[in-house]
């Protein structure tokens, strides 16, 4: 079928018919030669139009994601985690957790937890989940039966309990370790010692999580502090993070400070916060994930990636490292329904930002419905040396009021003079949503690879994603 597909797209492709209606005129040979080239060359653009944005011969997301969490009910719990657990745990299918406050996994416990299981967040006690410095999680669901964190409210909002949290022993540039006291309400002075995070083994596990979905968590701590979906302090690369969503975070779904991880097949979905956040000398790769923004549940500020070293100078270790993000086949997409409304209504930001001192590379990756696709900070200078740091190659941007600006500067002909170079191969297109994805009107199993005249991507590079 995918053969058939390209034969359709090469003879409907104008520009190929109209050098082939030369063909004739020249010998045969020639002939052959030119169909060849001309046939070659289609396949070559056409697979590497196919490659942006998320990719899989199938669609990843079927099965193990939600996209529509109020629905669901996962019953009356009937067991309470509470306090610190400092002995090796294991939560089973049959059982409904609550976590019951700030729960802490410490003294180098490991907390196994099988597929199919539901820990729900109490409202009330703004209940969280902490694995501390040493400790570990073992969250291995599967697509057929994940293990979801979610309410205990019977009508859930974004906000509802705390959320997840890793502290881990790898490097941040903050000056000294870093410590996340101010995330719970309530601490024990015994306790403050499990909220501390950073150190200098880059290759620490805290565990893996797979096929996990964290629903409403981002509860507000006090006026400028909330949890959030995923926060992950100083993780080691031998931490393993695949097909995780978080939906409905009342503030950023997954943020990272400082260490050293990758991601894969990673979903936000509608978070009121921004969707991926890394700062403080994270140094992170991401690849073949997905965030999808509303524009009516943003926070005003938030973004699908932000990636920044520091939020003050004083803070920041300038013998340490900045953030580097190297990021592959990711897709953001802004959900209105009339973007050129809600644009004047200032609903809609920028898709990225990116803060100074920061190296990100993006590749492969798909931006649809923003304002703009992406804004550099305004102490960027822009020069070869700074923009050579911030690398935007193979993109497809979709549909957005404008492509690169610096921030607070409406005159953007530098950057898009640099970006625009043929050598990066970016796209540029105006088309809806529902033309751009494969399946983005359906509301119980979206499928939103993109969609190159109805031939889906694929994922044609398998040592990308290889997994323990």
């Amino acid at each position: 079928m995918v053969f058939h597909g390209l034969i359709d797209y090469f003879w409907n492709n104008q520009k190929m018919q109209l050098l082939l209606s030369f063909a004739p005129k020249i010998n045969t040979m020639k002939n052959i030669i030119i169909t060849s080239f001309l046939i070659l060359y289609g396949f070559t653009a056409v697979f590497a139009q196919q490659e942006k944005g998320i990719k899989g011969n199938t669609n990843w997301l079927d099965n193990w994601t939600e996209f529509r969490p109020s629905q669901e009910d996962y019953g009356e719990p009937t067991k309470i985690l509470t306090g610190n657990i400092s002995e090796d745990m294991q939560l089973n299918k049959r059982d409904v957790y609550l976590l019951m406050g700030s729960v802490f996994i410490t003294n180098n416990a490991v907390l196994k937890i099988e597929p199919g299981t539901v820990i729900l967040g109490d409202y009330k006690s703004k209940g969280s989940l902490t694995i501390t410095k040493g400790a570990s999680i073992i969250a291995k669901g599967e697509s057929t039966d994940p293990i979801v964190f979610s309410s205990n409210r019977s009508v859930k909002r974004p906000g509802d309990w705390g959320g997840l949290v890793i502290l881990g022993e790898a490097p941040i540039n903050r000056f000294g370790s870093g410590s996340a006291a101010s995330y719970y309400s309530n601490l024990s002075p015994r306790d403050y010692a499990n909220a501390n995070y950073g150190g200098d083994n880059i290759e620490s596990n805290s565990g893996i999580l797979k096929h996990v979905r964290i629903e409403y968590a981002g509860k507000r701590i006090s006026e400028d502090t909330y949890y959030n979906g995923l926060l992950l302090a100083s993780v080691g690369k031998e931490t393993k993070f695949y097909d995780i969503m978080i939906s409905h975070a009342g503030e950023d779904a997954f943020e990272v400070w400082g260490g050293n991880l990758s991601m894969f097949r990673m979903v936000s979905y509608k978070s009121k916060g921004s969707d991926f956040k890394f700062n403080y000398g994270t140094r992170a790769h991401i690849a073949n994930s997905l965030a999808i923004r509303s524009p009516y549940a943003s926070n005003g500020h938030a973004r699908c990636l932000e990636v920044k070293s520091y939020d003050s100078k004083e803070e920041f270790d300038f013998n340490k490292k900045t953030t580097f993000v190297s990021a592959t086949n990711l897709t953001f997409l802004n959900s209105s329904e009339n973007l050129e409304a809600d644009i004047k209504m200032d609903l809609v930001k920028e898709a990225v930002y990116v803060g100074v001192s920061s190296l990100l590379k993006v590749s492969k990756s798909v931006i649809s419905g923003f304002n703009p696709a992406v804004i550099l900070d305004d102490d960027i200078t822009v020069n070869q040396n700074n923009l050579d740091g911030i690398r935007l190659t193979d993109m497809y941007f979709n549909n957005c009021n404008g492509n690169i600006f610096t921030e607070n500067n409406s005159n953007n002909e530098d950057l898009e003079n640099w970006y625009g170079n043929l050598s990066f191969a970016n796209v540029y297109s105006k088309s809806p949503n529902g033309e751009t994805f494969i399946d983005y009107n359906n509301k119980r199993k979206p499928d939103y690879r993109l969609r190159i005249n109805k031939i889906m991507a694929t994922n044609n590079d398998p040592d990308l994603e290889k997994e323990d």
